[in-house]
């Protein structure tokens, strides 16, 4: 099951990372939008609303998560770069995909991923490797 749950695998921190993966990195947060609205671009809403794992969420609250997830770490970010106590908050994921705007359209949450995305790696290209 964990091969479902985790597809790329679990997290795996590198602690040293050099400049050119951090540019890496950054790159790679600026595409994601467009690989994900690529990927869903021709699914139909019957496979939107089909589950990606057995008991898992469907296609459709997965991106709504995705979406929630990365304003939650933008948040996060500026705060850490802003705040001398910043606080971690955590949020119920599982509560939050039961919620009547994780129904609305795809297209809300990818245009929202799309901006934020924008903004991340703007943020992230403007600071120090320190």
């Amino acid at each position: 099951m964990d091969r479902f749950r985790y597809p790329i695998g679990l997290f795996e921190p590198v602690p040293n990372p050099t400049s050119q993966q951090r540019k890496k990195w950054i790159e790679d947060i600026a595409a994601i939008p467009g690989i994900l609205r690529h990927t869903v671009h021709d699914l139909t809403s019957e496979q939107l609303l089909t589950p990606y794992r057995p008991g898992g969420w469907t296609v459709q609250q997965v991106i709504h998560h995705m979406a929630d997830n990365d304003m939650n770490a933008f948040l996060r970010f500026k705060r850490a770069l802003t705040e001398d106590l910043p606080a971690a908050s955590s949020y119920r994921e599982d509560l939050w995909a039961e919620l009547n705007d994780y129904s609305a359209p795809v297209e809300t949450s990818l245009v929202l991923l799309e901006s934020l995305h924008s903004r991340f790696a703007v943020l992230l290209h403007s600071l120090h490797p320190s």
